[in-house]
């Protein structure tokens, strides 16, 4: 057989395993997670191995797996099930869907995720302050935040020794980790104040919130002088708030105004538009108030700060 011959039929193979895990997967159905831990999933095997889809016919597979993964990620099916309502992302995810309005659901899982994600799953993400997506050469550290797996009593707590855990730890998990010492926090953080960063401190370790139980709490000033919520001790400010308002706003418009269903990357692309302009206007709002705060706090000079 010829290579192209079998470039053309590695191809068929993959673009039907693509198709049919896409079709078992429906157009309601929701958590699609690609690990078989749940009954739904379980059965989504099953059916695979029923339409002669298997470990003996391995192209086909991994474009089933391929459409199984992207789905599971735009939805976050397998976070969710740790998450639940826990953390930020899964709240988001709920109220979006609320926002955006029941016509979502006539797109097949696999578009539905993929709207999802340029949508909610990107641009909430990348603005909660768990990671800094500019700074991938520390794994996504944010400014005056330690690396959870630093070198134990290492003097520079912003190198990691387990960059795999790191990873999970900030991507997967979305753990912010702790905050520097203020030396080292104020060197990534010009304006920081020990003031500041001590009342941080305050509201991190001990404030308990309005129920007592620290599930839910705020402060109007983070590291960075920005108002800050806390769900479960994860963090959203209002970049995050803008994106989420933004994104599924405008889809939920597009939605609305057009009689036809619109292709899913042209719904994609205006969710992901409406979720840059969202965040935009968050920053914005974040730059006013810190700019407002750091006018009524101390200077470091007053501090004996050098």
């Amino acid at each position: 057989m010829e290579v192209r011959e079998i470039l053309k039929k590695g191809w068929q193979d993959l673009n039907k395993g693509w198709q049919t895990s896409v079709d078992l997967m429906g157009t309601t159905d929701r958590g699609h997670t690609i690990l078989p831990i749940t009954k739904s999933a379980r059965e989504f095997y099953a059916n695979l191995g029923d339409e002669g889809i298997g470990v003996h016919t391995p192209v086909q597979l991994a474009g089933a797996l391929g459409a199984r993964l992207r789905t599971d990620v735009g939805e976050e099916a397998t976070r969710n099930l740790y998450w639940r309502y826990n953390h930020p992302m899964a709240i988001a995810d709920k109220i979006s869907e609320q926002v955006i309005g029941s016509r979502l659901q006539e797109y097949s899982p696999t578009q539905r995720a993929a709207i999802n994600l340029a949508t909610v799953g990107i641009p909430v993400s990348a603005s909660l302050g768990t990671y800094d997506i500019t700074n991938l050469g520390e794994l996504g550290r944010p400014k005056g935040f330690a690396q959870s797996y630093a070198e134990l009593g290492s003097e520079d707590r912003r190198e990691t020794a387990q960059p795999g855990p790191e990873f999970l730890e900030r991507f997967v998990l979305g753990r912010q980790g702790r905050p520097l010492k203020f030396e080292t926090a104020q060197q990534e953080i010009p304006d920081l104040t020990k003031e500041r960063y001590s009342k941080y401190l305050g509201y991190l370790y001990q404030d308990k919130g309005p129920l007592g139980l620290g599930l839910v709490k705020g402060t109007m000033e983070n590291l960075q002088g920005e108002p800050e919520a806390r769900i479960v001790g994860f963090p959203i400010g209002l970049q995050a708030v803008g994106a989420l308002a933004g994104g599924a706003t405008a889809v939920g418009t597009a939605l609305r105004a057009s009689k036809d269903l619109p292709r899913a990357r042209t719904v994609a692309g205006i969710g992901a538009g409406g979720a840059l302009a969202g965040a935009a206007l968050g920053k914005l709002a974040n730059q006013i108030i810190a700019s407002s705060g750091n006018k009524r706090l101390p200077t470091t000079e007053e501090y004996g700060i050098s």
